[in-house]
């Protein structure tokens, strides 16, 4: 069963090895079957995960990448787990790009994203590390002649205890090899695990290279003969170029080369400053024709128009409309909510070299199957001949994953235009990347609620905003007109209101945009968690309790409200020495997520969030470590950007530049955090994302019941204001 292919693994440390690899294939619903690799053409896509050397070392090829978010721990401990492996033999690795092997079994091709990397690969990495334990086991027995049955594993050591016989799996590795692969293994039971939902157990592989600065990112390639590229891009979106001057560039010492690609005019350089300098002498005229030139004021007052409308009904039951008509007072509310960069703290970049026939790239890759059909297609070449190395990167928040491989299509670009055999990398400076676009969308919801007898009676939500899926890889996703990522949260409540609509206004702007960390759930998580608050508020409802009446058909998100408010110790909203509690609960990606933050009206720079209490409800907490960081990271990510970010848009050209003035969080202004991870037997499902969108509607509805105004347009702090 098994297969020997070294290229499977580029470094050195798999190198002459001579050890084990568990290969398998998988069924379309996911039920592993051990089989030999041969048979291409079998209705099962083979996959390869784990790489035992005779060092005792067990190398986990990961097939998510590792951007801060844990899954290169958390998909090893699956791992390890079933192999009952002890940690400290534990490795990891980038998987390279290959569909085939490493597709994405939520997306059907390979890719990091939507909060998948453990739901995806839970059982199809247990299968696989069961299947290695049951390989390292029969090969013992073989060898000692004793049953396999009588024989344990335990911390990476096999045994026998009737002959007192002792391996460790580097020992059997070459003997296991040769085996058959078994068509069906035992799974542990919850109970055994020993690894899985323990804390403190299982260190990050992924941090001590990353403190004591031996992580290689992409931005610390440097290759012989390597191009440094900087492209100089319009000021507003989809201008094109018209004419440069590049002789004051081509002077710049260091400056090897000027071309003009789709995008804009690339500086090749022998390092980054002279790319920049040459970059800053380029003079180029833009045929600024049919580009977008409206601004926020514009599009707001747009969007707001729209909002008047009713759009495509995206959910309904019930009588909303007949039911609002009627009601003797109805409460409405719209909720702004701005264009957002991502900003990760590692620019954009990525390296590639290209000798005419086969391309290799190595760069921080979240989309492998999209960016190796769009570097084929731009040099004409088959994807199969795009090899792609899988490295950290320093976040991303969901630019990384581009629908259009933007970044990967200027970079061959970039290599095409200079010809083969020239290594080049790419690099967006932050201001690029903040003033480059692929924004989260600008959204308005118009709410609109009615209460009688202290009972939520109806509720209709128009939502207006673009949608990244049009016009890319992922249109077939827009199903009747509806983009789900634009909907999700809003057009299904946790809530049981009996006359309930949620319809939708697509919009046609020229400013490109991108999923958000927690996507659609960051806008439609606020206006739901704000406006119930509200209608709660207005039926006389603690917000806690009033949550509980209707959620008696959704266990889950009630579950985590009972938690965080058990972990509060909940006793009201009302203010208690100038400070207020507010509560949200949003599930995004199949996660449930309860937090409560305590809020003061601060010092006139916004409130001041105290402390957040936050509860999780993640199905099978595969490390409670991971999940606890990813809840506290999320906190303060979106607590930043609620407060203060923003990107304003003005004559159709972005204003912020950098961290100057794209605020986000000081660590002074972090709130104590306290999380609870509630106790689950469901399926693993994602931590990176759902964390993100409570804190905003917990911090706004704590801000009303200071008194404060219940914040409608996002941020809270405004440069305008």
């Amino acid at each position: 069963m098994t297969i020997h292919d070294k290229t499977l693994s580029r470094r050195s440390m798999l190198q002459g090895s001579a050890g084990l690899l568990v290969a398998f294939y998988l069924s379309p619903l996911g039920k592993a079957q051990a089989a030999p690799s041969a048979d291409k053409a079998a209705p099962f896509a083979p996959n390869a995960f784990i790489r035992i050397r005779e060092d005792n070392t067990v190398t986990v090829l990961a097939k998510h990448i590792e951007m801060g978010q844990g899954p290169y721990t958390g998909l090893t401990t699956i791992v390890a787990e079933e192999l009952d492996a002890d940690w400290s033999q534990m490795r990891v690795e980038g998987a390279p790009a290959d569909k085939a092997l490493y597709a994405n079994l939520a997306f059907g091709i390979q890719g990091t994203g939507g909060s998948t990397a453990i739901a995806n690969s839970y059982e199809q990495l247990r299968q696989a590390g069961a299947t290695a334990r049951a390989l390292l086991v029969q090969a013992a027995a073989q060898s000692w002649k004793v049953p396999a049955g009588e024989i344990t594993v335990s911390r990476g050591a096999v045994r026998h205890a009737g002959s007192g016989r002792q391996a460790t799996f580097g020992q059997l590795a070459a003997a296991a090899a040769k085996l058959p692969a078994p068509q069906n293994v035992t799974l542990k039971k919850p109970d055994d695990f020993k690894l899985i939902g323990s804390e403190g157990v299982v260190k990050r592989l992924d941090i001590p290279q990353k403190t004591n600065g031996t992580a290689q990112f992409t931005i610390d390639i440097h290759e012989p003969n390597m191009l440094t590229v900087v492209v100089a891009h319009p000021t507003r979106f989809g201008a094109k170029v018209a004419k440069v001057d590049d002789s004051a560039a081509r002077k710049i010492p260091g400056v090897v080369d000027v071309k003009t690609l789709p995008t804009g005019v690339a500086v090749y350089a022998n390092h980054m400053w002279s790319a920049i300098k040459g970059r800053e002498a380029l003079k180029i005229d833009w045929d600024e024709s049919g580009t977008e030139k409206r601004g926020s004021a514009e599009l707001l007052a747009d969007y707001r128009a729209l909002a008047q409308k009713q759009g495509i009904v995206a959910g309904s039951k019930g009588d909303a409309a007949g039911t609002l008509a009627k009601a003797g007072k109805v409460i409405e509310a719209e909720f702004v909510f701005p264009y957002l960069a991502h900003a990760p703290m590692e620019p954009l970049d990525a390296y590639m070299l290209w000798d005419g026939q086969q391309v290799h790239a190595r760069y921080g890759c979240q989309f492998q199957t999209v960016d190796q059909a769009t570097i084929a297609g731009v040099l004409g070449i088959k994807p199969e001949q795009v090899k792609i190395d899988m490295l950290l990167a320093g976040g991303s928040f969901g630019r990384r994953a581009q629908a259009n491989a933007q970044l990967v299509a200027e970079l061959a670009q970039a290599a095409k235009a200079i010809g083969p055999g020239k290594p080049v990398k790419l690099v967006w400076t932050r201001e690029d990347d903040i003033q480059g676009g692929y924004y989260r969308p600008m959204f308005v919801h118009r709410m609109r609620g009615a209460v009688e007898n202290g009972k939520i009676v109806a509720w209709s939500d128009t939502v207006v905003g673009q949608s990244f899926m049009a016009n890319s890889a992922f249109a077939g996703m827009i199903k009747n007109g509806i983009d789900p990522t634009q909907v999700e949260g809003s057009n299904e409540l946790p809530y049981d209101i009996a006359n309930f609509q949620c319809d939708l206004h697509t919009t046609e702007v020229g400013i490109p945009t991108l999923w958000w960390r927690s996507v659609g759930h960051t806008h439609t998580g606020y206006a739901v968690e704000a406006f119930v608050d509200e209608l709660l508020q207005a039926a006389g409802k603690d917000p806690v309790a009033g949550r509980l009446e209707l959620m008696v058909n959704s266990p889950r998100p009630a579950g985590v409200l009972r938690a965080v408010a058990a972990l509060a110790k909940w006793s009201g909203p009302e203010p208690v020495n100038g400070r207020a509690r507010g509560v949200a609960v949003v599930e995004s990606f199949g996660s449930y997520i309860a937090q409560i933050a305590e809020v003061s009206a601060g010092d006139g720079d916004g409130p001041k969030v105290h402390k957040v209490w936050c509860a999780v409800d993640c199905g099978v907490a595969v490390n409670p470590d991971i999940i606890r960081a990813q809840m506290e990271g999320g906190i303060g990510f979106g607590l930043g950007h609620i407060l203060f970010a923003e990107v304003p848009i003005n004559d159709g050209r972005p204003v912020p530049k950098n961290f100057d003035s794209y605020r986000s969080l000081r660590i002074n202004e972090m709130p104590e955090i306290e999380v609870t991870i509630v106790k689950s037997t469901e399926k693993p499902t994602g931590v990176g994302e759902p964390g993100v969108p409570p804190i905003g509607p917990a911090v706004a509805n704590a801000m009303a019941r200071l008194g404060l105004t219940r914040p409608r347009q996002l941020p809270f702090v405004r440069a305008s204001a």
